[in-house]
């Protein structure tokens, strides 16, 4: 185990150590723990990251996973809690770079937050990516409003479900009507589905 207790010197040592997983402080002196992560992704270095914070708002969580963290956890927290939340991250770490999805000439890149159709890349907000991201991951499957707020709101959200209509027509207009394409189907009283153009 190795301990640092700035922005710079963590940032080295999970740069050049081989480690299994990173726990990683927001504020951190010298460099946070969000510009920390952003670096560590851009170099490659793809071992789990799960951030603390003593934050406690859905965008700190959002800009978390925006920026390649595996988990996340709001102090104060179990220890219990953390040491599982660590178990389940080595259970499922791989050495790979996360997969760039794709549907038809949409591309994802999930690690380095970047959408493309063909050659043109497209400027999405923290939230559109994230519903954007799921509806990918489900490319074919019907995907429920419910789905989408857990997966990209919060598990625990309790405003309107029609939050999701108004973010698919968001990215309707950004991902497909530029290009003439229809890649998400809206199925009445159901929800959506990601299909490939054509």
């Amino acid at each position: 185990m190795e301990i640092a207790y700035d922005g710079p010197s963590g940032l080295a040592a999970a740069t050049e150590g081989e480690h299994d997983v990173v726990v990683l402080d927001i504020m951190l002196p010298g460099l946070s723990g969000y510009r920390i992560l952003e670096r560590l992704r851009a170099a490659g270095v793809w071992t789990p990251v799960l951030m603390l914070t003593a934050k406690d708002g859905e965008y700190d969580e959002a800009d978390a996973f925006d920026l390649g963290a595996d988990d996340y956890l709001t102090k104060p927290f179990s220890f219990v809690v953390l040491l599982a939340r660590l178990r389940a991250l080595l259970r499922r770490a791989g050495d790979a770079r996360p997969t760039v999805l794709t549907v038809g000439d949409l591309r994802l890149d999930p690690a380095r937050h970047r959408v493309h159709r063909g050659d043109v890349e497209i400027t999405l907000t923290p939230r559109e990516f994230g519903v954007l991201e799921h509806l990918m991951r489900h490319a074919g499957e019907v995907v429920t409003k419910t789905d989408i707020l857990r997966s990209v709101w919060d598990a625990h959200y309790e405003g309107e479900v029609n939050v999701v209509e108004v973010y698919v027509g968001y990215l309707r207009r950004k991902i497909d009507s530029p290009f003439g394409t229809r890649s998400i189907e809206t199925l009445r009283g159901v929800g959506y589905r990601m299909i490939e153009p054509g």
